[in-house]
């Protein structure tokens, strides 16, 4: 079960027998009330015929776990400490700490079903490895991805292009069609330094785009995750989140966030509303000092 807009990734994976497909972003709109209910409603019937034998719920919403009860599996495992009141659902509540790495606390139920979780591998859905983007960029280049699901998560896209600016490469800046605003604001203050491919790419031509880079830069966001995933060096901006908890996954990668007594404050409690200390006294200077430690680039 994935969001639209996401599930693009997942097309043709040979793990995945049938893809449930769920406008998710929808539901949270009043005037789709309507469409809302009768997607819903659909759901609940089509799943309910399948014949499902274990139902996982990993996200422990009240929504995922409304979904794990619709699958009307015997066996529906989730975790105990979810929020919203998704453990109701359940049939098998599992204890995973909020103190570790989400991809650490979802194995715990790999390991309650028994699995051997001791090796992490990310198998990807098939995808061209060489697409036509790939010719219209530097042979050499790193990725900069300014934008983020959230306002508190990001870093000022003045500030990415300023430190575009002062690398030895030149950068590739991603973005969806609708942050294509933040993308050319990096490249506005690159200094000739970036190039905006903002728009002009799916998720899965992400992969081969991401996969070249020497290394990635950006805010707490979901391509982070996948550049962790195709083991290229991330260093990632983080303010009000907690990089232990959603951080890239790997000993390879460097979390850059500034020291302050509020952080973790996961945006419940901002400075002021899209005006977050953490992340506006995070300088350039700083974040082009961490990833010069690591790569040695001037």
């Amino acid at each position: 079960m994935v969001s639209h807009g996401l599930h693009t990734f997942l097309e043709g994976h040979p793990l995945i027998h049938t893809l449930w497909v769920i406008k998710k972003d929808q539901w949270k709109q009043w005037s789709r009330l309507e469409d809302t209910v009768k997607e819903i409603l659909s759901l609940k019937k089509q799943l309910g015929c399948v014949g499902y034998d274990v139902a996982i719920d990993l996200s422990g919403l009240f929504r995922s776990g409304v979904i794990t009860w619709f699958s009307k599996a015997p066996v529906r495992l989730g975790f105990a400490e979810s929020d919203e009141g998704s453990p109701f659902f359940y049939t098998h509540r599992i204890h995973g700490s909020m103190k570790i790495h989400a991809i650490d606390r979802y194995l715990e139920i790999a390991r309650y079903m028994g699995c051997e979780i001791n090796t992490i591998e990310y198998p990807l859905a098939p995808y061209d490895p060489a697409p036509d983007i790939l010719q219209t960029l530097p042979k050499k280049y790193v990725v900069i991805a300014p934008s983020a699901g959230k306002p508190a998560n990001q870093w000022p896209a003045e500030k990415f292009g300023e430190l575009a600016s002062r690398l030895s490469l030149p950068s590739v800046v991603i973005a969806s069609g609708g942050e294509a605003g933040i993308a050319d604001t990096v490249v506005a203050h690159a200094k000739g330094n970036a190039i905006s491919i903002a728009g002009k790419t799916g998720l899965k031509e992400l992969i081969p785009v991401i996969s070249r880079a020497a290394f990635f830069v950006c805010n707490d966001t979901g391509p982070m995750h996948l550049a962790a995933a195709l083991n290229i060096p991330v260093f990632a901006v983080f303010g009000p989140a907690n990089p232990v908890r959603t951080g890239p996954y790997g000993d390879i990668h460097t979390v850059i966030q500034l020291d302050l007594p509020c952080a973790p404050c996961y945006a419940k409690y901002p400075c002021t509303r899209y005006d977050f200390r953490c992340m506006k006294d995070l300088s350039v200077d700083q974040v082009y000092d961490a990833i010069y430690r690591k790569t040695k680039a001037p």
